[in-house]
């Protein structure tokens, strides 16, 4: 159910990327129940120019190495399942990447489960 969308500034190499979206995968596996082999993700770099940040808003710096990481998938989980999602995502972001935690930058966007069509023009989740 999940899709997400991981962005950073173009430079990092394959094995950065594909280390990334693997920790955000795993993450919403272990914090969220996403079932296994749900697994949809899109990764884009950008130019400098086209990825626009504020350096310092709510006191926390950041750095070009900033990585910001939209997250759509079902309405539901409780408040603590994000703050564990989140945590996790910046703690393993840091222990694998060696990125600081305050360039990790997460969105959750939720959808009832009407709103997905996995293929085939069926909504496979609608009541």
């Amino acid at each position: 159910m999940p899709i997400v969308r991981i962005e950073l500034q173009k430079g990092k190499d394959d094995a950065y990327r594909r280390v990334a979206g693997e920790v955000v995968y795993e993450a919403m596996v272990s914090a969220t129940g996403v079932p296994r082999n749900d697994h949809f993700q899109i990764i884009s770099e950008h130019s400098a120019e086209n990825f626009i940040y504020d350096e310092t808003y709510l006191g926390i710096r950041r750095t070009s190495d900033l990585i910001m990481i939209q997250i759509f998938f079902n309405e539901g989980r409780t408040v603590e399942q994000k703050r564990t999602l989140y945590k996790t995502i910046a703690d393993s972001l840091s222990n694998r990447l060696k990125l600081r935690p305050e360039d990790v930058f997460i969105n959750l966007i939720e959808a009832k489960p009407e709103n997905w069509s996995f293929g085939l023009g069926i909504a496979q989740y609608a009541p």
